[in-house]
């Protein structure tokens, strides 16, 4: 037997996938994920993909030749946002009044990774530079308690799904189950810490 889920590529003690629940969102959900996320054990981009049946993930650090992305951006049925802080970027507040044709599919576009990787891929990457940039105005901290951001409201890969999410579709569908999951998985995680080590390290 191996050592890790076949579903969620986690070590089979930290399995993640009885706390998964199946929702329905009506946008996409695209995560490009840095190369050194791909195995750590606190990573959160699969709880989306699992999570989400119209959620998609690819992996890599420059995405400008990537076939696949870059056909599906160029169908002329699909509205995409890359989810970046820039300084151009529109609050997520401001889709949610945005009119959305019936035949339009809203795509958003999430890095995973750290500030300075997703920096890093949104700098290689000439064709995500092309795409209008959205930043989450309803973000507040985290609740990434084992992994330190250097950003004040920095959050994770599944928190900014879900902030993303909600905003657009909160009032009809009920995204909180992402949360719960990312809660009981770093939960497990502070329990397989020795004793002091989250109090020392972690907490402020």
């Amino acid at each position: 037997m191996s050592r890790y889920c076949e579903k969620c590529g986690k070590a089979q003690k930290a399995c993640i996938c009885h706390w998964i629940q199946v929702i329905d969102a009506k946008t996409e959900l695209w995560i490009l994920q840095h190369p050194s996320e791909v195995k750590r054990a606190i990573g959160t981009a699969r709880i989306l993909t699992l999570s989400l049946p119209n959620a998609r993930l690819w992996v890599g650090e420059d995405f400008s030749q990537h076939e696949e992305l870059n056909a599906l951006l160029a169908e002329p049925t699909r509205d995409a946002w890359l989810i970046y802080p820039g300084e151009e970027a529109v609050a997520i507040s401001s889709l949610v009044t945005e009119s959305v044709e019936s035949s339009q599919v809203r795509t958003l576009i999430l890095l995973d990774g750290t500030w300075k990787k997703a920096y890093k891929m949104w700098q290689l990457s000439s064709n995500l530079q092309q795409l209008p940039t959205v930043s989450l105005d309803n973000a507040e901290q985290g609740n990434y308690r084992i992994r330190k951001s250097p950003k004040v409201q920095g959050v994770s890969t599944v928190e900014a799904g879900f902030l993303a999410l909600d905003a657009l579709e909160g009032r009809d569908v009920d995204f909180s189950p992402l949360l719960d999951t990312f809660d009981r998985m770093i939960e497990f995680q502070i329990q397989q810490m020795p004793a002091g080590v989250y109090e020392k390290n972690y907490r402020s």
